[in-house]
């Protein structure tokens, strides 16, 4: 009973905590950028106390946001992407006007050699636990419901940023936009947003949305529509996906060999001859005219064509794009899962953007923990772990980061 009431008694201390640094971060005078026609956005709140989501919020001006986020201190802030006559009625009642075409770039939907090193599950009821994403069954008990605890390490979060980069080359090559239309974003988490905020593209209805998403991802590319049909790599200069297929057909060659080649279902001869002529056809990489690939057939020159435009293909969250009633985060606010802070990237800084460093919005100062389980993290130019069952003194930054993880529990002083 006694352990029972002191647990609880933590983690009520764990909740007023976090609820502090986040207030004092609302009460600092920094800037939140705010979307386009403001007025005309719902606004939502998800609370710290009981995971309350407030809806249907609205607003005139900057000051009256603000004021709103010292009086909620919410453990997430949302805006619409979708503009409205009236942003404080029920949905039906909202009356669409438009909405900003919005991407999710999420490390959840990269698959990356660390998350065995870092994400964990725990059945939920027999308990089994394992590493990397959730199974479909537990393999004990098999049942469907897990607890995963999921982490972002500088791997996970540069794959992150490559699909955003693959992405920004599309929006401006292919769909003729200039870096000044484009926002992107670091999510405060484990991803990356990209947003444009258009008159006509906020007109593109759901059918409109999901052809960009096909085109995007690659889905439906007909590579004999594209005069891909026969084994020659087009000019690295042309536009489009056959400009991409072509640069990704030479970067495809950099890193094969034999073995590789095999696992994919090339013929150990195919195979060898690829290699013998690799040389040569990266060495006319920026020729202008077709490169012919000797001694592949044509099941083969599919499955290198497959291979390239999966690649290539940007890794969003398709169900996310098409959605023109989307809410996303409100840029310069906190993450309630890491203790974080949504920034918004110059493009032209994007390549050395670092957001373990830029999204940190806690300096100075030190707190003690009890830290039950986590992996080596790394906040600004600090490394902390890997811990278990520890008792450790940290930043505030990273004590927040565990504790809003749930990693970890204040430690109680007398």
């Amino acid at each position: 009973m006694k352990r029972k009431q002191e647990e609880r008694r933590n983690k009520i201390q764990t909740k007023e905590f976090i609820r502090d640094r986040f207030a004092e971060y609302y009460q600092r005078p920094e800037s939140i950028k705010l979307p386009s026609s403001l007025e005309r956005r719902e606004f939502a709140f998800l609370l710290l106390e009981g995971g309350i989501m407030r809806r249907h919020e609205g607003f005139r001006n900057a000051e009256e946001v603000r004021v709103a986020l010292r009086k909620l201190v919410p453990a997430h802030v949302y805006y619409s992407t979708a503009v409205y006559e009236n942003p404080e009625r029920e949905m039906d009642a909202k009356g669409w006007l438009g909405a900003d075409l919005f991407f999710d770039i999420d490390v959840d939907h990269i698959p990356t050699p660390c998350e065995k090193k870092h994400d964990t599950w725990c059945c939920t009821n027999c308990r089994e636990k394992g590493v990397g994403a959730p199974p479909e069954n537990c393999p004990k008990c098999g049942e469907q419901k897990f607890d995963d605890a999921t982490w972002a390490c500088e791997v996970c979060l540069e794959s992150g940023k490559k699909e955003a980069i693959k992405l920004i080359d599309i929006l401006k090559a292919d769909f003729g936009l200039s870096s000044d239309e484009i926002e992107v974003a670091f999510s405060g988490h484990r991803g990356y947003h990209v947003t444009i905020e258009d008159p006509i593209i906020q007109k593109l209805d759901q059918s409109a949305r999901r052809e960009i998403v096909d085109y995007v991802i690659g889905v439906g590319f007909e590579p004999k529509a594209h005069g891909l049909e026969r084994a020659s790599i087009p000019s690295s200069g042309e536009h489009g996906w056959r400009g991409r297929i072509a640069e990704g057909i030479f970067d495809f060659l950099q890193n094969a060999n034999v073995g590789k080649l095999r696992e994919l279902g090339f013929k150990k001869k195919s195979a060898e001859t690829i290699i013998n002529e690799k040389d040569n056809l990266l060495k006319n990489r920026k020729n202008r005219k077709e490169l012919r690939i000797q001694g592949i057939n044509s099941q083969e020159w599919e499955i290198m064509l497959r291979k390239v435009i999966e690649n290539r293909a940007v890794k969003i969250d398709t169900v996310v794009t098409p959605d023109i009633h989307r809410l996303i985060r409100l840029a310069d606010t906190l993450h309630g899962k890491t203790g974080l802070k949504k920034v918004i990237v110059p493009i032209s800084d994007i390549d050395s953007f670092d957001p373990l460093k830029s999204a940190v919005a806690f300096k100075g100062g030190s707190i003690r923990l009890l830290v039950s389980e986590a992996p080596e993290f790394r906040l600004g130019d600090d490394r902390y772990g890997p811990f278990k069952d520890a008792e450790v003194e940290l930043s505030t930054a990273a004590a927040l980061f565990l504790l809003c993880k749930r990693a970890a529990k204040l430690k109680e002083t007398n």
